[in-house]
């Protein structure tokens, strides 16, 4: 059976996605790239008080987020730079810069960030999210379990699909079927609508030839307003398996309108339906 997680690299943005919405009053909803205020401003060279260096300092790392989601990281990295000059205690700011150094590839650098940031605030769920995240990108991924157990410790935590998707995740690197199923199984109670619960128990159950449940599960993507190419042929593969032609024709045809030039599309017009 194919272990692989539902859309890793994306899945990865969703994991550190979740902690753009902090504590601090770190959120944002633009999508578009901020105005960068004047560093050299005489409002910035002003002394300023502890309160007033803290909303400083969350300015800063609110536009950081917006460089940050826009893949604009050295500039991500100027502001959170400034953040943590006015208010060095910001464990927000720190968990962005811990993210920003990971997709530079800075992983000594982002451990250290993720560090500090645990330091300050360690019983932050977004936090031990993310850094159990990190942890299972970088083949740690037993160690990471236990930072998603601490992220679902929160009774008031509202986000409590993400560390169980991503413990299922991390328990089928380790080969672990059977946790992983239980861990996504609880994530799809939770969240319904998660794409990567639902996919990835489709494909445990495909691999178990339990068709029926697979087609259950995968059906809950591929009826979504976000199906993947991964997401529509695993459902071609399940409809042939169960006989069912028309609906296996239905899902080609829509793998093809929406995703002519994928890996998945070039196997279907190959006709090579092999698991």
């Amino acid at each position: 059976m194919n272990r692989s997680a539902f859309g890793t690299r994306s899945f990865a943005a969703l994991a550190a996605a979740s902690a753009l919405v902090m504590s601090g009053g770190c959120t944002t909803t633009t999508t578009s790239t901020p105005s960068r205020p004047d560093a050299n401003s005489t409002t910035e060279k002003r002394d300023v008080g502890p309160s007033d260096a803290r909303t400083r300092s969350n300015i800063r790392l609110q536009l950081a987020v917006g460089y940050y989601q826009d893949g604009k990281y050295s500039f991500a990295l100027d502001e959170l730079r400034q953040a943590l000059t006015l208010d060095p205690n910001s464990a927000d700011a720190h968990t962005v810069l811990a993210l920003v150094y990971n997709e530079l590839h800075e992983d000594a650098k982002a451990e250290q960030s993720f560090q500090r940031a645990l330091q300050l605030d360690p019983a932050n769920s977004d936090l031990n999210n993310n850094y159990g995240w990190f942890l299972c990108q970088h083949g740690r991924e037993k160690e990471s379990l236990g930072y998603f157990e601490t992220a679902l410790k929160n009774p008031l935590y509202t986000q409590k699909a993400k560390p169980l998707q991503n413990s299922g995740v991390c328990a089928a690197k380790m080969g672990d079927m059977v946790a992983a199923e239980e861990y996504f199984r609880r994530s799809f109670e939770i969240d319904p609508t998660g794409a990567v619960a639902s996919y990835n128990l489709a494909n445990i159950y495909y691999g178990r030839k339990d068709y029926a449940r697979a087609r259950f599960y995968v059906a809950q993507v591929n009826n979504s307003p976000t199906p993947t190419p991964a997401s529509l042929w695993l459902g071609i593969r399940i409809e042939r398996r169960l006989g069912n032609k028309p609906n296996a024709a239905a899902l080609e045809n829509q793998l093809e309108r929406l995703f002519a030039e994928s890996r998945e599309a070039q196997l279907q017009k190959r006709g090579n339906y092999a698991d």
